[in-house]
């Protein structure tokens, strides 16, 4: 279970340089540049997210797996956001993190699925 945290949170941290790096640090660049720039990235995304889903779903249930892959991309895109970006953040950023909470809640309720 924790090599498949671990898994996601590597995938999720290419990932959020993927999709959100260039905003700061390519804002001249071409286009196609920073596009060829970002699946170069994300080509390192995939190679921890396969195999994250793969060991994840011995322990959790397909929807339990992506609230979990979700939780972990917020968080990960809020120290992204809050500490890269300078972004600030605000009451609706919160309140979007208790739903996310609350996802959690209700989606682990479901029983584990049987090895």
């Amino acid at each position: 279970m924790f090599k498949t945290l671990a898994l996601l949170t590597i995938s999720n941290l290419f990932m959020t340089f993927a999709w959100y790096g260039h905003l700061k640090s390519h804002k001249l660049s071409a286009l196609w540049v920073v596009i060829l720039v970002s699946w170069g990235i994300a080509f390192f995304e995939y190679c921890f997210q396969v195999p994250a889903n793969r060991i994840g779903s011995q322990y959790f249930t397909l929807p339990q797996l992506k609230v979990l892959q979700e939780v972990i991309t917020m968080s990960v895109f809020a120290l992204f956001a809050v500490l890269y970006m300078k972004a600030p953040i605000t009451k609706n950023f919160l309140y979007a993190g208790l739903c996310l909470v609350g996802a959690c809640f209700f989606i682990f309720r479901d029983p584990p699925p049987v090895p």
